[in-house]
């Protein structure tokens, strides 16, 4: 008993030291605040719009809302330039509760659209100033438990405005749904205070830029770092076992004959509770190990899962084995995605971090596209088993990248205040 306790004392006091409480809460709620939009837009919206007699093909359209999260870049320099992240953020936010009130209220398709392109636009750039904002106010020695936090608390919300609202439909009316998505904004207001955010010392610097010396700084401060070539072709690889296998998990659960339930609670609900679990334990053991360690290690456990998946497709029907290798690929897939955060905003100069970071995710946003729209040809042509497998292959090249793209971490210039 008493090991136990001091066991309990000594993680506790670690991550009192790795991240203050008051940044802990702030990190939380801002990403909490990140992963909402992204839960109401593909996960809420395609079942009230389905319930509703839209169309298949006009539900598909969807997706296309998500090209505001890849388009970042184009306007992240004006976050970087212009004023105050935490303002960007309460512009964003005071715009999301706006369009959760024409949701709630109005039945015009005309106004319906229109709120769904203002909450998918106001959410891209609220995570522009969030990200930009985080960067400036954590230490390098913070990185690696506020990314565990921070995927956490996003994942959460994907929860809480996907699945959770849904299920609250059930008893409540589909206006009352969309306000309470609306009021989770305000709730989250205090977290914008400057108590919790402190004075904007570190952006003074980039204020004191004019627009077009933000994005010349922002580029030419990326591109002439040591290793950021091999950084980059890390950055779109890293992931890509991972983003590959990822749309087809769900399809094969379908093929193999499990009911929807099952699909729901241990594929959706349990999936995302251990993601969750292995993102904290991926920060805490990234901020003990170190970064260029943690990439390697929990990478290559991130890319072993998914032979799990190809021995559970194998093996059809093995139903401990696929529950098995749900649970291996979520948490590992949540253990490898801390230290790949931590990686990126490391690579972030604190003057344009905003823009340098919003790059740097797209990158990684671009493999996601390009790899989950592949992975049904993929899957159709070898079948699941040899697809996974092959999912396995696609994740080396990134982790034999490891070593290379640290370097670009090397010239000097990183997180410096």
């Amino acid at each position: 008993m008493a090991k136990n306790y001091h066991k309990f004392k000594d993680i506790k006091e670690a991550l009192s030291r790795g991240l203050p409480a008051s940044k802990a809460l702030l990190v939380a709620g801002l990403y909490f605040a990140e992963g909402a939009p992204f839960g109401l837009l593909f996960v809420l919206m395609p079942v009230f719009l389905r319930l509703e007699g839209t169309g298949l093909k006009e539900i598909g359209l969807l997706s296309l809302l998500s090209l505001f999260w890849s388009a970042k870049p184009l306007w992240a320099y004006l976050v970087d330039s212009l004023g105050e992240y935490r303002y960007w953020i309460l512009a964003s936010w005071l715009i999301i509760i706006a369009a959760s009130l024409v949701l709630g209220v109005s039945a015009s398709q005309v106004a319906l659209v229109t709120a769904l392109l203002a909450l998918a636009l106001a959410g891209a750039n609220q995570d522009i100033a969030i990200d930009g904002l985080t960067i400036t106010i954590l230490e390098k020695k913070e990185l690696g438990i506020a990314n565990g936090i921070r995927v956490a608390a996003y994942r959460l919300a994907l929860i809480a405005t996907g699945g959770g609202l849904v299920a609250l439909s059930e008893i409540l009316p589909w206006e009352t749904i969309f306000l309470l998505f609306g009021a989770i904004f305000l709730a989250l207001m205090p977290l914008l205070s400057r108590r919790l955010i402190g004075p904007p010392a570190a952006e003074s610097a980039r204020k004191q830029r004019g627009v077009r010396q933000t994005v010349v700084f922002t580029f030419r401060n990326l591109l002439k770092r040591p290793g950021i070539v091999p950084a980059a072709v890390f950055i779109l690889l890293f992931k890509l076992g991972d983003t590959a296998m990822g749309p087809m998990v769900h399809p094969f659960w379908v093929d193999a004959g499990f009911s929807r339930a099952e699909i729901g609670l241990i594929s959706g609900s349990l999936g995302t509770a251990l993601s969750i679990a292995g993102a904290m334990a991926g920060g805490i053991i990234t901020s003990r190990i170190g970064l260029v360690r943690g990439l390697l290690y929990l990478g290559a456990a991130q890319a072993l899962s998914n032979l799990g998946y190809a021995l559970a497709a194998a093996l059809e029907t093995s139903r401990p084995l696929v529950y098995s290798a749900s649970a291996l690929e979520s948490f590992t897939g949540g253990l490898g995605t801390a230290p790949f955060l931590a990686y990126l905003m490391a690579l972030c100069d604190r003057q344009a971090a905003a823009s340098q970071y919003a790059l740097l995710s797209t990158l990684f946003s671009l493999t996601r596209s390009l790899s989950g729209a592949l992975s049904g040809w993929l899957a159709e042509a070898l079948g699941y088993a040899s697809f996974f497998l092959m999912t396995f292959f696609l994740a080396l090249p990134g982790l034999l990248l490891v070593p290379l793209a640290a370097k670009a971490l090397d010239s000097g210039k990183t997180n410096k205040r």
